[in-house]
C-alpha cells in the first residue's frame, strides 16, 4: 500500500447511512468549537503569522474547516483556493463558492488540470490511483505557493477516519502546517459542520475526493463512514480486543483487515525517521516552538 487504501471488504450498506451518526461518537460541539478555535489561533500564533489559506474542495471536511478558520480568525484572515481537475464535479466548484459567498473571505481558483495533463503525457496506461495522487500533489504545490504570496500557514482538512486508514496521498491532502479537524472522525465531522452552519447540501451529499466523475469515498472503498467509525473508536480510542469487536457484533474479517490498513499506513501518520548520530536531533530531541523567522521557507 503506497497512497490511498485499496477496498475494505464487510461494511457496505447504501448511502444514506453515511448521515447516520453512532450515539458513543457523538461531542459537545460547542467544546468542540472553542477547542478548534483556540488551536487555529494559538497554531498561527507560535508560528507568527495572522493569516491562514486552505484548498477548498466543495466538501464537507474543507467546508468544516473553512467556517472554523474564519470563526477563529475572522474571514478577512482567510484565502480559500479552489483547484479543480477539468474532470472535477461542476457541484462541488458550486459547493466551494457557496461557502466563499456566506463567509465573506478571499478566495482562488486555480485550475490544476494544465499542471497535472503534461505530466502524464505519453502515459495513457496510467491509472486513476496515480492521476488523483498528483493531483492532490499539485493541489498542495498551489497551496504552498499561496502560502507565501498570501502571507498565511496552510491549514489541514483531513479528518481522522482518513488518517488511520491511510486514505489520503502522502505529501498531497495530507500536508499542511496544522490541522484542526485530525481528532474528528467523519460522523463527528458532520456533527460539527451541522452546528457551526456549514450549508446543508455539503453535509449531506455522498462524500467524495472527486478523483474520477461519479467518484464516492464509501463506494471506492466498500464502507459505510458511521460503521466504520464505530469499528475504529471502539479499537483505537477504547482499545478493545478482538473478541470484544466480534462480541459487540464487527466482523472478524472485517475487523482484521481495518487493522492492516491502519497498521500498512502508520508512516504516512509520522515525521520520517531521521538516523541520530548527533547529540541533538532536529525533530526528535531538539524540539522548540515554532517561531517566524523572517522570510524563511514554509
Amino acid at each position: 500500500m503506497s497512497e490511498r487504501t485499496p477496498a475494505m471488504d464487510g461494511a457496505g450498506g447504501d448511502q444514506d447511512r453515511g448521515f447516520e451518526l453512532p450515539p458513543e461518537l457523538a461531542i459537545d460541539t460547542d467544546v468542540a468549537r472553542r477547542v478548534m478555535a483556540d488551536f487555529i489561533r494559538g497554531q498561527l500564533r507560535q508560528a507568527g503569522f495572522e493569516r491562514a489559506v486552505l484548498g477548498l474542495s466543495g466538501g464537507i471536511d474543507s467546508g468544516l474547516v473553512a467556517y472554523l478558520t474564519a470563526e477563529a480568525i475572522g474571514p478577512e484572515r482567510l484565502l480559500c483556493v479552489l483547484m479543480p481537475y477539468r474532470t472535477s464535479s461542476p457541484a462541488s466548484r458550486s459547493d466551494a463558492e457557496t461557502v466563499v459567498e456566506r463567509l465573506g473571505c478571499a478566495s482562488e481558483v486555480v485550475d490544476i488540470s494544465p499542471m497535472v495533463d503534461p505530466f502524464f503525457e505519453g502515459q495513457r496506461e496510467a491509472s486513476a490511483l496515480r492521476r488523483g495522487n498528483v493531483m492532490a500533489r499539485m493541489r498542495m504545490t498551489v497551496l504552498y505557493d499561496r502560502s507565501v504570496t498570501w502571507g498565511g500557514l496552510v491549514v489541514g482538512t483531513g479528518n481522522k477516519t482518513e488518517a488511520l486508514i491511510g486514505y489520503t496521498t502522502l505529501f498531497g491532502d495530507s500536508a499542511c502546517a496544522f490541522n484542526p479537524i485530525g481528532d474528528l472522525y467523519k460522523s463527528q465531522v458532520r456533527q460539527v459542520a451541522a452546528a457551526i452552519g456549514v450549508p446543508d447540501a455539503i453535509i449531506r451529499k455522498a462524500p467524495s475526493a472527486d478523483l474520477w466523475p461519479g467518484q464516492t469515498d464509501e463506494a471506492e472503498a466498500g464502507f459505510a463512514y458511521p460503521e466504520l467509525d464505530r469499528l475504529l473508536f471502539w479499537r483505537i480510542d477504547k482499545r478493545r480486543s478482538t473478541e470484544e469487536l466480534v462480541a459487540m457484533g464487527f466482523d472478524g474479517a472485517w475487523i482484521e483487515r481495518v487493522d492492516r490498513m491502519v497498521a500498512g499506513s502508520e508512516f504516512k501518520r509520522q515525521v520520517p525517521p531521521v538516523a541520530k548520530l548527533g547529540p541533538r536531533t532536529a525533530g526528535v530531541d531538539y524540539l522548540y516552538p515554532r517561531r517566524r523567522p523572517g522570510a524563511a521557507r514554509r
